[in-house]
C-alpha cells in the first residue's frame, strides 16, 4: 500500500501542470492544445514501443481496442475538456470543478467493486465526501466570489460545462483503467501507458487535422500549423507529453495495481492539490487563510479513508 500511496501522489504532482499549461499558451485554442499534446505522446511512445515490444506482444485484440477507448476519452476528451475549461474560467475554477473527481471515483467505486474489493462502510465514506467537498468549496471561495457575477454569461457557463465534461471522461476512464491493472497484475504499468500512447497516435493525427481545418476556416488569421509560437508550442507539448502523459500514467498504473480501486479516487486529489499550487505559483501569490483550510480538509479527507481501507484490509 505504501507503494501505491507513493506512486499515486507522484502521479498527482506530474499531472497537476496540465492545469497551467494552457495559461502559458492561452492565445492556442483549446483543441489544438489537446490533439497536438497527444500528438507529441504518440510520437513519443514509438521508440518507448520498441523497447518494449516483448510486453506490448502479449497484448490482445480486446486489450487493444481498451486502449484505444481509454486514449480517446481520458486522454484526448478529457484534456479537450481542461483546456477549454481553463482558457474560459480560470484555472482555479476549472481546478475547482475537476476537484470533484476525487469525490465521483471513490463513490463509484465502492458501490461497483464492492463484491471484488470490499466495501468501505457509507459512514467512513460520507464523511470523506463532505471533507472532500467543504476542501473544494473552500479552496476556491474567494474565486467563486469574483466569477459569481460572471455565471449569467454563456462564456463562463461553456467553460462551466467543459470542466463537468472533463469530470465524466475522467472519472469512467480512471475506473476502467484501474479495473484492467487489478485484475491484470501481471501486466508491465509502463508497457499499459505505452500501449495507450500508441493508440493516441492516430486519433490525435485524425484530431489535430480536423482542429487545424476549423481554425483555418474560423480564424484564418491564425498561423498553421503551429501557430504565432512554434518553438514554445512544440516544446510546451513535448514536456507536457513526457512529463504528465506518459510519466504520469505509468505512476498511475502502477498505484492502481496496488491500491484498491475506491482508494483511487481520493489519491486524484493530489493532482487537484498540485495544479491549484502551481496556478497561484505562475500568478505569484500565496494562498490565502480559506485556501489553505480547504487542503487540509482534501488531505484529511485522503487520510481517512486510506486508514479505513487500511483496517479493512487487516481485519
Amino acid at each position: 500500500m505504501l507503494a501505491g500511496l507513493l506512486y499515486a501522489i507522484a502521479a498527482g504532482l506530474l499531472w497537476g501542470l496540465i492545469f497551467i499549461g494552457p495559461l502559458l499558451v492561452p492565445d492556442y485554442p483549446a483543441a489544438l492544445q489537446s490533439t497536438g499534446r497527444y500528438l507529441a505522446l504518440g510520437l513519443v511512445a514509438l521508440p518507448l514501443a520498441w523497447q518494449q515490444r516483448r510486453a506490448l506482444a502479449t497484448l490482445s485484440r480486446r486489450d487493444w481496442q481498451l486502449a484505444l477507448l481509454l486514449a480517446l476519452i481520458g486522454n484526448l476528451l478529457y484534456y479537450c475538456g481542461v483546456a477549454g475549461a481553463v482558457l474560459r474560467v480560470g484555472a482555479p475554477i476549472a481546478t475547482m470543478v475537476v476537484g470533484t473527481l476525487p469525490v465521483v471515483i471513490a463513490l463509484a467505486a465502492n458501490f461497483l467493486y464492492r463484491d471484488q474489493e470490499g466495501q468501505l462502510r457509507w459512514p467512513v465514506m460520507s464523511a470523506a465526501v463532505a471533507l472532500m467537498l467543504a476542501g473544494l468549496v473552500l479552496v476556491n471561495i474567494s474565486e467563486l466570489k469574483s466569477g459569481a457575477a460572471l455565471l449569467g454569461g454563456g462564456h463562463y457557463l461553456e467553460g462551466l460545462l467543459l470542466a463537468f465534461f472533463a469530470v465524466a471522461c475522467w472519472s469512467w476512464y480512471a475506473l476502467k483503467n484501474a479495473r484492467w491493472l487489478r485484475t491484470n497484475p501481471r501486466r508491465s504499468p509502463a508497457a499499459w501507458a505505452t500501449a495507450q500512447g500508441l493508440a493516441t497516435l492516430p486519433l490525435s493525427v485524425l484530431g489535430f487535422a480536423l482542429a487545424s481545418l476549423y481554425l483555418h476556416l474560423e480564424q484564418p488569421q491564425f498561423p498553421l500549423p503551429l501557430g504565432p509560437r512554434p518553438g514554445i508550442f512544440v516544446a510546451l507539448m513535448l514536456a507536457i507529453a513526457v512529463l504528465c502523459s506518459w510519466l504520469g500514467t505509468l505512476c498511475w498504473n502502477a498505484a492502481s495495481q496496488r491500491l484498491p480501486t475506491v482508494l483511487m479516487g481520493p489519491m486524484a486529489a493530489f493532482e487537484i492539490l498540485t495544479g491549484l499550487g502551481y496556478s497561484y505559483a505562475l500568478r505569484g501569490q500565496w494562498p490565502d487563510g480559506a485556501t489553505l483550510a480547504g487542503v487540509l480538509c482534501m488531505v484529511l479527507a485522503v487520510v481517512l479513508t486510506v486508514a479505513a481501507k487500511h483496517r479493512s484490509a487487516r481485519a
